[in-house]
């Protein structure tokens, strides 16, 4: 018997990385996972991976950026599968220039609305009928760069982040008492593809000493398999090792710089 039994999980970025850690295991217990993501291809390996295991799950494109987007996919979810247990807001995406001097309003608010709005948009389509059966678990993927902000995940993305978790804390202190559970993680560094985009990419003994995203997808669980009684409202986890960022924050401050400015280094 699982922790999760007839429970059904909506994981969002689900084709790769925490998602996709965070699917298996949250299938293993017994919940039927709905895997949304951008490209479908991942998204239907890690279903036949769930499958193969005997669990079950869907696959389901989703563009989080859109809102129209999320609320047909929740309808769809509803008409097709069930009313939604538990969201997994786990898609995320960091901007290509970093520092505040030079990223352009445009990257910015795209940036925004991929880790804030829709983590709003997601958490909305779900909450009525989470409400209506006074249970409902809603899980955020934030990140350490929310009280350590710096240049490795830039301006937008600690705004961002920092944002979802005052929207989380919102939650927890206004319908806890109606059942609804909500819980913002926030992983330390972790070796994702998302550390590919970096503006200089982590070498692979650097990668070694991060968090796995077996280990964040092991507290997503641990948060949604609580009895219902019970819930954690925030929880930090990084990695043991602290390793040296000077020189990653040192070449992401000047991605996108303009020429000529006086305090740039010459090389």
């Amino acid at each position: 018997m699982g922790l999760l039994d007839g429970k059904i999980a909506l994981v969002t970025g689900a084709g790769t990385g925490i998602g996709r850690e965070t699917a298996i295991l949250l299938a293993q217990e017994g919940a039927t996972i709905v895997l949304t993501g951008r490209r479908i291809d991942p998204l239907r390996d890690v279903v036949a991976d769930i499958e193969k295991a005997g669990g079950k799950a869907v696959a389901r494109a989703l563009d989080v950026a859109s809102r129209d987007a999320i609320l047909e996919t929740v309808g769809w979810v509803k008409r097709n599968v069930g009313t939604i247990d538990i969201l997994v807001n786990n898609a995320g995406s960091a901007s290509k220039v970093l520092n505040a001097r030079f990223i352009s309003e445009a990257e910015w608010n795209a940036t925004v609305n991929v880790n804030l709005t829709a983590v709003f948009n997601l958490t909305q389509a779900v909450l009525e009928d989470m409400i209506a059966r006074k249970e409902g678990t809603v899980i955020t993927v934030s990140s350490l760069a929310v009280v350590n902000p710096n240049l490795l995940g830039g301006a937008a993305y600690g705004a961002a982040k920092a944002g979802v978790k005052n929207f989380m804390s919102f939650l927890h202190n206004t319908y806890r008492n109606q059942g609804i559970r909500a819980t913002t993680i926030l992983p330390g560094e972790t070796d994702t593809p998302i550390m590919d985009n970096r503006a200089r990419p982590p070498l692979e003994g650097e990668r070694a000493v991060m968090l796995h995203p077996h280990d964040v997808a092991r507290a997503v669980l641990l948060c949604a398999s609580l009895q219902k009684g019970a819930v954690i409202p925030e929880l930090h986890i990084c990695p043991t090792f602290m390793r040296d960022t000077s020189a990653d924050i040192e070449v992401a401050r000047w991605v996108g710089a303009p020429e000529g400015l006086s305090d740039k280094p010459k090389t």
